[in-house]
């Protein structure tokens, strides 16, 4: 597929802070169009596509159900694996760890889930950042795209994190409470989980293995404590990849994913 020109930061009409829907959208095909703006001649905030820089962007389908996006900055290169149509409502997103990556823990479960979201009509974002490792960026690259998934259609999220990516989660959760429909967080580290409280009361689960040999299973239960609510589970004979007990995480993840979508939907 022909790569489509995102357009140089700041140009262009704009969304705000991206928490806006395009009223129609194209489903065989990703939009990254603004939404148009009527408030006069006040400069919009820039939504966080633009705060990204983007030189270019290109986009492949690589199945029926999943493509790849690439975003190319001055500052790395941006990745969203997108399982299901664009134009989904309900998205999860998919944050790997400190050495980026957008498979996730257990065997593979980001890709599991992906595909068992797009059977259902759903859809899911695997995102493989720009700098992992770099907190501040990271979040930065979940948050352009929730703002792309919006221009597209989708009005809630689920988001996941992995090690690192746990504190991602968090943060991104804190940023879009209202459209967040719950979190996991899998051997979530707790630096960078301070302001958990800023999530409010979006539902949480904590998962952790016993012998994480990484990020011990306290590092759950301090979240647990910052966020002020929060179920953290651990798994036995189980180390940081969580691999151990893939079968049993996967099994959760899908159901706990499912149930919190129809919860929120039922608002």
């Amino acid at each position: 597929m022909q790569a489509v020109p995102l357009g140089r930061s700041g140009t262009g009409a704009s969304s705000g802070n991206g928490s806006g829907v395009v009223s129609a959208c194209d489903h065989d095909s990703v939009t990254d169009r603004p939404i148009s703006n009527d408030a006069g001649d006040t400069p919009p905030a820039r939504s966080p596509l633009e705060l990204l820089g983007a030189l270019a962007k290109t986009d492949v389908e690589l199945d029926d159900t999943t493509r790849l996006i690439e975003i190319y900055t001055m500052e790395g290169l941006l990745q969203i694996w997108w399982f299901g149509l664009p134009g989904a409502s309900d998205v999860a997103l998919l944050c790997g760890g400190a050495m980026g990556g957008m498979t996730g823990p257990g065997r593979a479960l980001y890709p599991t889930l992906g595909r068992a979201l797009a059977a259902e009509g759903r859809a899911a974002m695997a995102i493989n950042y720009r700098k992992p490792g770099d907190l501040g960026r990271s979040l930065l690259d979940v948050c352009a795209a929730t703002d792309l998934a919006i221009r597209n259609g989708a009005t809630r999220f689920v988001i996941l994190g992995h090690s690192f990516g746990g504190a991602v989660a968090i943060q991104a959760a804190g940023t879009f409470p209202s459209q967040t429909a719950g979190v996991i967080t899998y051997a979530t580290q707790s630096g960078g989980c301070e302001e958990a409280g800023r999530m409010g009361s979006v539902p949480l689960l904590l998962l952790h293995g016993e012998r994480d040999s990484i990020l011990g299973p306290e590092n759950s239960m301090m979240v647990q404590a910052l966020a002020g609510h929060g179920e953290v589970r651990t798994f036995p004979d189980t180390d940081h990849l969580m691999s151990e007990a893939a079968e049993e995480i996967e099994h959760l993840t899908i159901e706990w994913v499912r149930d919190r979508f129809d919860e929120h939907a039922a608002r």
